[in-house]
């Protein structure tokens, strides 16, 4: 990818992990008047997607204890539950994580929610934030 056509890095979504979404859904839709974008499922999670400029809400409720929302609000309640930046080159920005010594979750990058390859890296990585990593 030549210079002239890189984005950069920049903040893709944040995905909020909520115990029911018509708990969260209201205020943001309505009140907030961000609309509603349709995503897939993913990782024993519904996710409903909210328009926030260039950016996106995720609301992840899940389907089953076992899954990683599902262990996340057990242990810590609802609230943020990453952050995920878009990336020009996740091939290459995975291998720059890995030059630096950090932890990888996902050493291969994988389909996400919204159809793009993602990675995430480990939050003792990271300062104790779970951040993914999102192809454009």
């Amino acid at each position: 990818m030549t210079d002239s056509v890189r984005r950069g890095t920049r903040i893709a979504h944040i995905g909020l992990a909520v115990r029911a979404i018509d708990e969260l859904l209201p205020f943001m839709r309505d009140v907030l008047e961000m609309p509603e974008v349709p995503l897939n499922d993913a990782d024993g999670a519904t996710i409903v997607g909210l328009a926030s400029g260039e950016s996106l809400v995720e609301l992840l409720h899940s389907d089953s204890e076992t899954s990683p929302i599902g262990k996340y609000v057990a242990k810590r309640g609802p609230g943020i539950h990453h952050v995920c930046f878009a990336v020009d080159d996740l091939d290459s920005m995975l291998q720059k994580c890995r030059d630096a010594g950090l932890r990888l979750i996902d050493e291969v990058p994988r389909l996400g929610a919204e159809g793009k390859r993602i990675a995430f890296l480990h939050p003792s990585a990271t300062g104790g934030v779970l951040v993914e990593l999102s192809e454009y």
